[in-house]
């Protein structure tokens, strides 16, 4: 189950919540029937819960938002970055373990 505190970005929202943000913010480019993107989700949840009020966390469903997966390039999936004050700062492609992620987030806040 999603945690409530991960957002779905779409086209309509990822400026304002990501771009024109002031937190830093974790985006997971990620698709349905992607099988490392499920293996991935439930720690981006779990981050989400973690980093609740530090940062902010949301995901991309590629197949729904094309012209986002675009605009950043995606070519594959899992991609999870960090953005801060509206620019990439970090860009992972694949999974990766908790410690991982918490590695860089911690290293960007």
């Amino acid at each position: 189950m999603a945690s409530e505190k991960v957002i779905e970005l779409t086209k309509s929202n990822f400026d304002s919540e990501v771009i024109n943000s002031t937190k830093l913010t974790l985006v997971d480019f990620w698709a349905e029937w992607c099988g490392p993107c499920r293996m991935v989700a439930p720690i981006i949840d779990e981050l989400a819960e973690e980093y609740d009020g530090k940062i902010t966390v949301g995901k991309v469903n590629v197949d729904k938002e094309e012209e986002l997966a675009m605009n950043y390039k995606i070519m594959s999936i899992p991609t999870i970055m960090l953005f801060k004050d509206g620019k990439v700062i970090e860009r992972v492609v694949g999974a990766r373990s908790k410690s991982e992620f918490k590695e860089l987030i911690d290293k960007n806040l």
